[in-house]
């Protein structure tokens, strides 16, 4: 089962100097994935930059990155620790995590399922459009983040507990 980002919580409405807060803390995000992104260039780490968060008082930094196996950040953590002067997190982040947190549009048009209301991320194999009669065309049944499409298993007949199994408009997370 994948990893989920961890939910934020809502404590009261947000006041104007909150407002201004959270727009100066935007700035400081890209400020930031701009940095990580060449830090990471210069150092020649086998590892993608995806997202940076910051707390809502600025005091800590985490930065979401995709990676094929483990990598030893210490030095990059040092260095952003040092330009920011913040606490710094990593976190690595699957491909399909990745896609959820960027978010973008799938193959229906529709906002990414992953980005909205799918937290459960069961792997998908390409037994479930063998058993639709679709054509194994890779670049069709891909998703955003390269792998098979989460929705194969929503249409799947009887699928259980994640859809209705019935397609398009039979159940609440199916209609269009």
């Amino acid at each position: 089962m994948a990893r989920r980002l961890p939910q934020q919580r809502v404590i009261r409405k947000a006041s104007d100097d909150d407002l201004a807060m959270e727009r100066r803390r935007e700035e400081l995000e890209s400020v930031a994935f701009g940095y990580g992104v060449e830090a990471i260039r210069t150092r020649a780490l086998p590892m993608k930059l995806g997202k940076v968060e910051f707390t809502f008082d600025g005091s800590k930094a985490t930065f979401y990155f995709t990676a094929e196996g483990r990598i030893d950040f210490r030095e990059l953590v040092r260095d952003l620790a040092h330009r920011f002067r913040i606490r710094v997190e990593m976190r690595q982040i699957g491909v399909r995590d990745e896609a959820g947190l960027l978010g973008g549009a799938g193959i229906c048009g529709r906002e990414l399922c992953c980005s909205t209301w799918l937290k459960d991320l069961r792997p998908v194999s390409i037994k479930a459009a063998k058993q639709q009669g679709l054509m194994l065309n890779p670049s069709k049944l891909s998703g955003i983040c390269g792998r098979l499409r989460c929705c194969l298993n929503y249409e799947l007949p009887g699928y259980g507990n994640g859809g209705c199994g019935g397609g398009a408009g039979k159940c609440d997370k199916c209609k269009s």
